[in-house]
C-alpha cells in the first residue's frame, strides 16, 4: 500500500540531531527506499513554508522533488468538505489541509503516516487508514 506522509513525520525526520534516527525516521526510510511514499502538494507547501534561508529552501525543494505531487482533484477537494462537515457535527476539528489528506487518501485507498493525533480524531468518523511504524 502507498502511503500519504504526513508533514508532523517529514518535519521529525529533517529535523533529526547528530544521526539518532527514531522509530519514526527508520519508518520514513523504509517508505523511501519501497518507493511507496505518497507527496501531496499541501504537505509540500508546509514543508518548504517558514525555511528561514534561501539555500535551504533550495536543497529542501530539490530533495522533495524527489516525490511528484499525486494529483488533487474536484473530488477530493469535495469529500475533504464532506469529512469536514462529518468531524464538526461529531465535534472533531480539523484543519482544511488535514481534512484534504483524508479525503485523498480515503478515495485512493492509501494510508497516512503522521504523528499528529489529530488523525485519530478524524479515524473514529472516517474510514482513514493510518500507517504504523514497524516494529524492529
Amino acid at each position: 500500500m502507498r502511503i500519504v506522509v504526513d508533514t508532523s513525520v517529514w518535519s521529525e525526520a529533517l529535523r533529526r540531531r547528530s544521526g539518532r534516527l527514531t522509530q519514526i525516521t527508520a519508518e520514513l526510510n523504509t517508505l523511501i527506499e519501497d518507493h511507496r511514499v505518497v507527496m501531496l502538494g499541501p504537505i509540500r507547501q508546509e514543508l518548504l513554508s517558514g525555511v528561514k534561508t534561501p539555500e535551504v529552501f533550495e536543497d529542501l525543494r530539490s530533495s522533495l522533488r524527489a516525490f511528484p505531487d499525486e494529483p488533487i482533484t474536484t473530488d477530493h477537494y469535495e469529500a475533504a468538505a464532506q469529512f469536514y462537515n462529518m468531524c464538526k457535527a461529531r465535534g472533531v476539528t480539523g484543519t482544511f489541509i488535514d481534512l484534504l489528506i483524508c479525503a485523498v487518501a480515503v478515495a485512493e485507498d492509501f494510508g497516512v503516516f503522521t504523528s499528529d493525533k489529530d488523525f485519530e480524531h478524524f479515524r473514529r468518523v472516517i474510514p482513514l487508514r493510518l500507517h504504523r511504524p514497524s516494529v524492529p
